[in-house]
């Protein structure tokens, strides 16, 4: 039977080509795109998966990551809970990887570390470099590649996700054949490594019948990215605890953190890139080059000096439009305390943060209250015994 909602232009086909869906997402300006026909193959292994996880209590605070339809199916199980509809899903990749220091490499003291994704910016018409929100700017080339699917094909449903929609990305990427998952949990693609975004535009059009070259796991015996993760979020290859993960706590968790964690947490200050940046296949990844994507360069291991300075007003003038906004000020705020008792004593800003911490201990704000006392504890402790610090 046909469907009155779509239609096609004469002489062209209602399947979808990978070849042809590739060109044009390419064209669109990702670096790289696949199409799986759905349900795919490994759906059912998936949706088992992420039940288990969240059944777990691994999605910590993340409650959109559990929220159920009327029959009480994870949304994000399985595409066709929210989306009956869907019959395709094409799934794009643009890199975020760039030439500065990896958060691994040797540091400036009192250095904070921000998420290598979240340093994003593009120059605007007059040459002024502005902070960019990878959401926004991958949307938009969503959009134009089905406006490029509609001119083709004629009107049928679609939805484009970066990040925000009810499916798992990471999932769909691998049976479209972008990668494997890595023991670390991230997407591999064997040439552009993990640096890099995802975003899914689902689709009423079926896909042509054709082989799903899906890339073999390739992790082998490697176990960096576990041994490497500071706060053990890596509870087992391919597993991973986001109640432990310093990305969770820095950006996602709203509160105090636990004593105990904040003493793992090191100079992150807004998210974490240590698993990725000790796999071996990002050492073998090109840089990206992408205009809407180009690294601020004040945002590369920032002086937490000039974080603990910031005051509402001037966070949201230096981070409007870009992803660190999440985290909110106040949780910036804790997270740059933390790191501040992680840094040690005997540099010339030491003195400096006894005395920022000192006023934040009295902070209204018990997320912030718990850390700046935490972290003036620490400092004035290895002040007092220095070797036990080192």
């Amino acid at each position: 039977m046909s469907d009155p909602n779509f239609s096609t232009e004469p002489g062209l086909t209602a399947l979808l080509s990978r070849d042809r869906v590739r060109a044009w997402a390419l064209e669109a300006g990702f670096a790289e795109a696949g199409l799986v026909a759905l349900p795919h193959a490994n759906e059912a292994r998936d949706a088992g998966r992420l039940k288990e996880w969240v059944r777990a209590g691994h999605a910590g605070t993340m409650n959109y990551l559990e929220r159920t339809g009327e029959d009480g199916q994870l949304l994000r199980a399985q595409v066709r809970n929210p989306f009956p509809w869907a019959r395709s899903a094409i799934v794009c990749f643009a890199g975020y990887h760039s030439a500065q220091p990896r958060s691994t490499d040797p540091a400036p003291a009192n250095a904070g570390w921000i998420a290598r994704y979240a340093w994003s910016s593009r120059t605007d018409a007059d040459g002024v470099e502005r902070p960019s929100d990878y959401h926004k700017v991958l949307l938009k080339r969503m959009k134009t590649l089905e406006a490029q699917l509609h001119a083709e094909f004629g009107g049928f449903e679609a939805r484009a996700f970066v990040d925000t929609g009810p499916v798992v990305e990471r999932a769909l990427a691998t049976a479209a054949g972008l990668g494997w998952t890595g023991k670390n949990t991230c997407l591999i693609h064997p040439k552009l490594g993990s640096y890099g975004f995802l975003a899914v535009l689902l689709t009423a059009l079926p896909a042509q019948e054709e082989k799903v070259h899906t890339v073999p796991d390739r992790c082998g015996s490697c176990r960096r990215c576990l041994e490497a993760c500071p706060t053990g979020a890596l509870i087992a290859p391919y597993r991973m605890d986001a109640t432990r993960c310093i990305s969770y706590l820095t950006i996602e968790h709203r509160g105090p953190i636990a004593p105990e964690l904040m003493e793992l947490m090191g100079r992150q200050v807004f998210g974490c890139d240590i698993c990725q940046d000790v796999c071996p296949w990002n050492r073998k990844a090109p840089i990206a080059v992408d205009p809407g994507l180009q690294a601020r360069a004040e945002l590369v291991n920032p002086a937490l000096e000039w974080l603990a300075d910031l005051e509402e007003a001037e966070f949201e003038r230096c981070f409007n439009g870009s992803p660190v906004r999440r985290a909110k000020f106040l949780g910036l705020r804790r997270n740059a305390a933390i790191a501040m008792g992680n840094s040690g004593v005997g540099s010339s800003s030491s003195a400096r943060f006894v005395s920022r911490l000192a006023q934040w201990a009295g902070s209204a704000d018990e997320g912030v209250r718990t850390a700046a006392c935490w972290a003036l504890a620490k400092l004035q402790n290895s002040a007092r015994h220095p070797g036990a610090f080192f």
